[in-house]
């Protein structure tokens, strides 16, 4: 299986950098990952709605460019439906054994993602109602891949 990760904006911080290439590193033997970067809008202070909404639209059309139409596509949306590990590890087996080869998560920028992007997307998945930044959501996005294909192998992880 290959999995895809799209996401606005570049990781600056070495931490962040070396954890997503540790997880990266622990994901090969399981599927060929890709990360992809498009860059981010600047958004200015006090924006308003429809400034909002046009950085929101320009970075999905960015987003977008990336996603084939073979690629089965979760995009992460805080308001979206909360899986636990388990049920994410299932749906990512199930995927599998339906013949999905490529399955692509997507994570916007710090306003979110577009609705062009969600509605493209086959589902909608939401890791919390808390905000995390959107850096560090790839590395938590990472981990729970990799601890999904180890609860698909039967492979101990930490509770």
């Amino acid at each position: 299986m290959k999995i895809k990760i799209i996401s606005v904006g570049k990781i600056k911080e070495k931490y962040l950098r070396d954890a997503i290439a540790e997880y990266s590193k622990r994901l090969g033997r399981y599927c060929k990952l890709e990360i992809l970067e498009v860059a981010d809008e600047k958004t200015p202070d006090g924006a308003s709605a429809a400034e909002e909404l046009s950085v929101k639209e320009t970075e999905g059309k960015r987003l977008l460019r990336c996603i084939r139409d073979t690629d089965y596509v979760i995009a992460l949306v805080i308001e979206a439906k909360m899986p636990d590990s388990v049920s994410l590890a299932r749906t990512i087996e199930q995927l599998g054994v339906r013949g999905e080869s490529s399955l692509c998560f997507v994570i916007g920028g710090s306003l979110g993602l577009s609705k062009e992007v969600q509605e493209r997307a086959d589902v909608c998945m939401s890791f919390s109602k808390l905000t995390f930044p959107h850096q560090l959501m790839r590395v938590i996005l990472l981990e729970q891949i990799y601890r999904s294909f180890r609860i698909i192998h039967g492979e101990p992880y930490h509770k």
